[in-house]
């Protein structure tokens, strides 16, 4: 009997090493995640403010008719997705895009569709 209450007791204190253990792990890198996510939050932002710019040039782009493209930024390098009316408004958006400052590449994936 005072094998199984000392084999219980061991098991437990080795539950609890195990679970500190454990613990102590899962809490270490907290930091670096909460620096990881104020990276990602500013990495966000400055996608979101070049997606703005691009936007912009196109909106002050003679010609182009912006109300069926989308801007997407990411890394400085950004998409145009939609559709324009013509195969030279593709091209003007191009163009326009590439002129912004901060803009790496631009992938262009705009179509034609008569309207």
């Amino acid at each position: 009997m005072k094998t199984v209450g000392y084999l219980k007791t061991l098991g437990s204190v080795v539950a609890m090493v195990v679970a500190c253990s454990v613990y102590a792990q899962a809490s270490g890198p907290a930091t670096d995640s909460t620096s990881t996510a104020a990276s990602v939050k500013a990495a966000k932002r400055a996608n979101h403010q070049l997606g703005r710019k691009v936007r912009a040039a196109l909106s002050k782009t003679q010609g182009l008719d912006v109300s069926s493209i989308a801007v997407r930024a990411r890394g400085g390098a950004v998409t145009l997705t939609g559709s324009v009316p013509s195969q030279g408004q593709i091209e003007a958006a191009g163009t326009a895009a590439k002129g912004v400052a901060g803009v790496t590449s631009v992938t262009n994936k705009l179509t034609v569709v008569q309207q």
